[in-house]
């Protein structure tokens, strides 16, 4: 390809070059690399990235970019500024390919070129819709100010917020976060693992129907991207509320319990929305809205720029948007990051004096100087907040995340010497554990226990115990004990071929399983077998990524059983053809989940599919123990040495006050 491209793009590029009919040799380049940098989850192409080759942007091996027939020979007969690179779009013949969203005609162009004079992007045209109109929706959402019973908030924030340690010597960015989220009708509540962030939701939720005006109830909606976040989400939120109905006064007329049987289950935003089969629109959109007025999406970074699209046009002008996420965990699959847009300098604050005022007022917290801004603030900034206190992560795994997510690769390390080299106590095993395996080995003796953590050897020998009993209460009892011991453990890895990718391990801990006559694989579908399902089925009632193990019902029959909270739901294996054996997982798989014990796996050889990102998700899923297997020396350090930027305008346009260009 490379070596056809530089014959034709020998000329100057410019507008003079492009012949009757033909795009510039130049605007061509630019599209095939678009369409590249899509698949690689970006939502358009910096044109200033063009100035050279877009070694790293595009990740591709030495060969294809140093040969002979690469992308350096090709660069030698392309422009070389960025202002060469904007003429050849400006041509008469490729304004016919490429629209120029401020001042060409609109003619079904395939490309368009959108962007400032400054930082020219270049998109494919469905996602410069996308993009436009979702940053239209979350500015107009949070740019409206509401009016908010200030006296009224403040005294129901002190009851539901009572004082703890940790936000004596800070903020309770928790209560901030509520009293951010009464303003406008989006809020953006991110933070890291263990850090409350649905338990801050569930006080909101509280506090929204305490303050809710009028005779109709106050509708909710929880979704999240998969069935396994929605379920955790529906389960935190219930139980956080219940807790919280202690610290409601007799007399107040406010019921959350009330609350939690009105909201009904958690789903997922392709069953919220209404997926059709065979189709990319869904049943609710503009002109068939959700009848919501507060929605909570959680794990919001998996959401891609295409569903918060459909999202946005679902959603009521009236309704309150609640993003909950952790905006250092890997983006969707698909193209787009935008909890990762919207909470770029969260860390900073950049709270404008207006902003300090109200939480002063309404929270009764002072926000500290380095967290406000000396001029005119971000409108977006104001509607988000960040959780700083982890309540969960405060040893070994908390501070490998930590080490990881900034890049420090000498912490990381002496995060897992210094847990190799602590004293533990007798019987228990160290929370970190780093392992150089040179063979797919070690990934299966992690499985069959080797190391005293739990593995899959515990749901397997419950498996084989059978139910104490005869009934339908003795056999549920023990599909769940089974369920809940597959939960304890996980293996994660980056990639899907080869030794070291899902498939490969997949098939070695299976047969590893079998060999320790822990399993007895009989076909296809055999009891203990893990299943994910990878595709939606609205009518069976599973999404892509749920996740589940074949166990006989009380007749012997085989059925694939999900655990959702407490409530199980079967299916029979007949009817699931759209599923892959689950012993080993992506990272992007597993988000939304977490285990007692997760291994992750680095393979040979993959330095470049590795990032930071994904290091940081995979070791959050841990709870209490984490294992790394690197299949070669220095891959952890390679994995932080790249940090995952995705590119994207969603945020290029918007000024400091909140307006958009």
């Amino acid at each position: 390809m490379a070596g056809k491209c530089a014959q034709s793009a020998r000329k100057p590029c410019g507008p003079s070059t492009a012949t009757a009919g033909q795009a510039s040799p130049a605007l061509l380049v630019a599209a095939v690399l678009l369409a590249q940098m899509e698949g690689r989850g970006h939502t358009c192409l910096p044109l200033a990235e063009l100035c050279a080759p877009p070694v790293a942007m595009l990740g591709w091996p030495a060969v294809a970019v140093d040969g002979p027939q690469g992308l350096r020979a090709l660069w030698a007969h392309l422009p070389a500024t960025l202002a060469d690179w904007q003429a050849a779009f400006y041509g008469a013949t490729s304004s016919k390919a490429c629209m120029r969203r401020t001042d060409a005609p609109d003619q079904g162009q395939p490309l368009v070129l959108g962007g400032t004079a400054h930082a020219p992007l270049l998109y494919l045209r469905r996602y410069a819709g996308y993009e436009q109109r979702v940053g239209q929706g979350l500015l107009q959402r949070s740019s409206e100010l509401l009016p908010v019973p200030e006296a009224a908030a403040r005294q129901w924030l002190d009851r539901f917020f009572v004082s703890r340690a940790e936000a004596s010597a800070d903020n309770d960015w928790q209560k901030v976060a509520c009293a951010v989220a009464l303003r406008a009708r989006l809020s953006v509540i991110t933070g890291g693992p263990g850090t409350g962030k649905t338990y801050t939701a569930a006080r909101l939720l509280a506090l929204l129907l305490a303050l809710h005006e009028g005779d109709s109830p106050l509708r909710v909606a929880l979704a999240a991207p998969t069935g396994k976040a929605a379920a955790r989400l529906k389960q935190s939120i219930d139980n956080a509320l219940t807790s919280l109905q202690d610290q409601v006064p007799e007399g107040s007329g406010l019921d959350l319990n009330m609350l939690i049987a009105r909201m009904g289950p958690a789903r997922t935003l392709h069953s919220l929305l209404g997926a059709r089969p065979d189709t990319r629109q869904f049943r609710h959109h503009a002109a068939n809205p959700l009848d919501v007025d507060v929605l909570i999406v959680d794990e919001a970074s998996m959401v891609h720029l295409e569903m918060m699209d459909a999202l946005l046009q679902a959603l009521p002008p009236t309704a309150r948007l609640v993003l909950l996420g952790d905006k250092d965990q890997l983006a969707s699959v698909e193209a787009g990051a935008v909890l990762g847009d919207l909470c770029r300098n969260a860390a900073a604050g950049h709270y404008s004096a207006d902003t300090a005022q109200f939480v002063q007022t309404v929270a009764g917290q002072t926000l500290p100087v380095e967290y406000r801004s000396a001029g005119v603030s971000p409108v977006l900034a104001q509607q988000t907040v960040m959780l700083r206190h982890s309540r969960r992560f405060k040893g070994a795994i908390g501070q490998l995340a930590l080490a990881v997510n900034r890049g420090d690769a000498a912490a990381a390390r002496a995060a897992f010497n210094f847990a190799v080299g602590a004293v533990p106590l007798p019987g228990s095993v160290s929370a970190l554990r780093a392992l150089q395996p040179t063979t797919p080995q070690a990934v299966c003796d992690l499985a069959l226990g080797a190391h005293g953590q739990p593995s899959y050897a515990d749901y397997l020998r419950l498996m084989q115990r059978q139910p104490e009993g005869q009934g339908t209460d003795m056999h549920s009892a023990w599909v769940r004990s089974v369920l809940q011991a597959f939960e304890r453990f996980r293996i994660l890895c980056a990639v899907h071929q080869g030794d070291w990718g899902t498939q490969g391990l997949n098939a070695a801990v299976q047969k590893a399983l079998a060999d320790d006559d822990l399993l007895k694989v009989t076909g296809e579908w055999f009891a203990g077998r893990p299943v994910m399902v990878t595709r939606n089925d609205a009518q069976l009632g599973v999404f892509n990524g749920d996740v589940g193990v074949v166990l006989p019902n009380n007749e012997g029959k085989l059925k694939v059983w999900f655990l959702d909270g407490e409530a199980l739901r079967s299916v029979s294996v007949m009817r699931l053809a759209q599923v892959e054996t689950a012993f080993v997982m992506t990272v992007h798989k597993s988000q939304g989940s977490e285990f007692e014990h997760t291994a992750l796996v680095l393979p040979p050889g993959g330095a470049e599919v590795l990032s930071r990102e994904l290091v940081y998700t995979g070791i959050t899923r841990a709870r209490e123990q984490f294992t790394l297997l690197e299949a070669e020396a220095g891959l952890l350090e390679a994995a932080m040495a790249r940090p995952n930027v995705r590119a994207s305008g969603l945020t290029q346009g918007w000024s400091r006050d909140g307006s958009s260009d």
